[in-house]
């Protein structure tokens, strides 16, 4: 059994922001798997299915970022989850915008979600990936990640939500090894792999309606 968590803020004014990029990369994996998350359960919206013959759930943590072990930790224990089969999806200012980089194993560093998932799990050696979404000199952190996304970064968000998802997948079916060789690299030197309609669909994902923060 695998479970693939994206990390983000519940709540309609997070909906479309910078901290919920796992959110927002759960969100097409339930379209493209067309499993449903909307179970709530462990203080999570889960949704349960299959990636070819493996058991898979998808999970949106409801605690708020900050808090996010505390759910993680229930399902972990609940269904004995073995480390190398928990996918963690999250954002990082410390990666350029849409820069996707995918890792075995390692340390929080500066999200606070990941630090609250180490201490209440007690390992870090989970595979996890990461969503660049830059840092601002002038904007503090927190109204940072709780903004939406300039206009300029939609299309690179999009495509690295959209590769997340893909990589995912790719994961379960062929391995971490895998998924890192076709998945990490800078934007700009990703490979047109992606048809226009594909990359509108992820614009979409990202500018749905509703107010600027």
């Amino acid at each position: 059994m695998y479970l693939i968590c994206g990390l983000g803020n519940p709540g309609r004014e997070y909906e479309q922001t910078r901290h919920n990029m796992g959110f927002l990369t759960i969100d097409l994996l339930s379209q493209k798997l067309g499993i449903k998350v909307g179970k709530l359960k462990f203080r999570s919206l889960i949704g349960d299915g299959r990636i070819g013959a493996e058991r898979v759930i998808l999970m949106k943590p409801q605690t708020y970022m900050n808090r996010s072990g505390e759910a993680l930790r229930e399902i972990v224990s609940y269904y004995g989850i073995e480390p190398e089969k928990l996918i963690v999806i999250y954002d990082d200012i410390d990666l350029a915008v849409g820069e996707l980089r995918i890792r075995k194993k390692g340390s929080a560093g500066t999200h606070n979600g990941m630090r609250s998932i180490i201490y209440q799990l007690q390992f870090d050696d989970f595979p996890r990936i990461r969503i660049g979404t830059g840092k601002s000199d002038i904007v503090p952190l927190v109204s940072y990640v709780t903004q939406r996304p300039d206009e300029s970064e939609i299309l690179p968000l999009a495509a690295a939500i959209e590769d997340a998802a893909s990589a995912c997948i790719i994961w379960v079916e062929e391995g971490v090894d895998a998924a890192m060789q076709r998945f990490n690299r800078k934007p700009e030197s990703k490979k047109p792999a992606k048809s226009e309609k594909c990359r509108d669909k992820g614009k979409e994902t990202i500018s749905e309606d509703g107010k600027e923060n």
